[in-house]
């Protein structure tokens, strides 16, 4: 049996935002307050919150961590997906490491665990401030892009292929009505799961993902394929991070100095209309993704990973991630998952599964 002493638990989001971030909340308030009688705190923006002083948090309970955030997108505590604290860049150009001024903050506040909820990325800073300060963390993995390793699934990603799924049902209509070739272009980053499960979903005829090559003359025997049984349109979906048929990285340049995946649509657009010969549109949903109502898939995972972290805690069985394995809830070592990136594998099953339906994924065959 879990130990009774009263602990005080912290809580935090880091790294992008997705749907279903404030129901793990909730799931952990509940959990915490009603299950173990424990206080919980809500930290602000990450481990961002924990640089200021005085520290940037919430008090939480059951009335302000209610049923209503079961149906808010985003996190009402905030998150950052920037400013390393191990390397915190500082007005006058040069780097910090402050990952101290964290570890005093967990320490003077007399927090006993602290339950993270972030990304591969995140995940690995957030690990390295645990082992550095002996501080005792809990996991629960987040990501639109679905590519937290040995966890089937992460928050954010059932209602990111919803948002995409919905884009590919209204432009259909629009790609017939106009004899087009429809290509939207999803988020993912380096792995090809939102696009490979919304194109499945969504009635693509082509689906292209970074972990697959491709080729132009490929995406348009497919094309022509489409054409010659009888239909005047083609619906392609394609990840941000795929490349072009030679390897080059298609990517932006922003404001901040940041240069990030964006692009591929509007260069496989301009190539296949001439390549075809048929009209083509792109479109580049971006941060749609991200947002709007949590999905009933994203809320059900989100409670079971919140009620079962806090059950972690309660068991002091620290330094793990919750995860969602075979039909259940799990947990695993958070040393084989921080900063490790699952792709879709060749031989996954929804891979088969395009293949079976005639979908162009690139050129492997399974």
């Amino acid at each position: 049996m879990p130990k009774s002493r009263r602990k005080t638990l912290a809580v935090l989001t880091s790294g992008g935002d997705c749907a279903g971030l404030n129901a793990v909340i909730r799931a952990v308030v509940a959990r915490a307050i009603e299950g173990y009688g424990w206080r919980v705190i809500g930290i602000k923006d990450g481990t961002q919150g924990l640089m200021l002083r005085p520290v940037d948090y919430v008090e939480l309970n059951v009335n302000v961590c209610g049923g209503d955030m079961l149906r808010q997108g985003g996190t009402f505590l905030g998150t950052t997906n920037k400013g390393d604290p191990f390397a915190y860049p500082m007005p006058d150009g040069t780097k910090k490491d402050r990952s101290g001024e964290i570890i005093d903050a967990v320490r003077e506040m007399g927090i006993d665990a602290v339950i993270a909820i972030g990304g591969d990325g995140s995940l690995r800073i957030i690990r390295k401030l645990a082992q550095q300060g002996n501080i005792p963390l809990v996991a629960v993995p987040k990501t639109i892009d679905n590519d937290v390793h040995l966890t089937q699934y992460a928050v954010g990603f059932n209602t990111a292929v919803d948002v995409c799924v919905d884009a590919l049902d209204r432009l259909q209509p629009t790609a017939a009505s106009h004899h087009r070739i429809m290509i939207l272009e999803v988020m993912g980053r380096d792995a090809g799961h939102i696009a490979l499960h919304a194109g499945v979903a969504g009635g693509a005829d082509v689906i292209l993902i970074p972990e697959i090559p491709y080729t132009l003359e490929g995406v348009k025997a497919k094309l022509d394929n489409v054409k010659v049984s009888g239909r005047n349109h083609g619906l392609m979906v394609v990840a941000e991070g795929v490349k072009t048929e030679t390897g080059g990285p298609v990517t932006v340049a922003h404001s901040d100095q940041q240069v990030r995946y964006g692009g591929i649509g509007h260069y496989l657009s301009d190539r296949l209309a001439k390549l075809v010969g048929a009209e083509t549109r792109y479109t580049v949903l971006g941060h749609v993704q991200r947002g709007g109502i949590p999905s009933m898939r994203d809320r059900v995972l989100a409670s079971a990973f919140g009620v079962h972290a806090v059950d972690l805690v309660a068991f002091e069985r620290y330094d793990r991630m919750v995860a969602w394995q075979g039909r259940g809830v799990t947990d695993v070592p958070l040393a084989e998952v921080a900063g490790v990136t699952r792709s879709v594998s060749l031989d996954d099953p929804l891979v088969r599964t395009a293949h079976g339906l005639g979908i162009y994924v690139g050129e492997v065959r399974t």
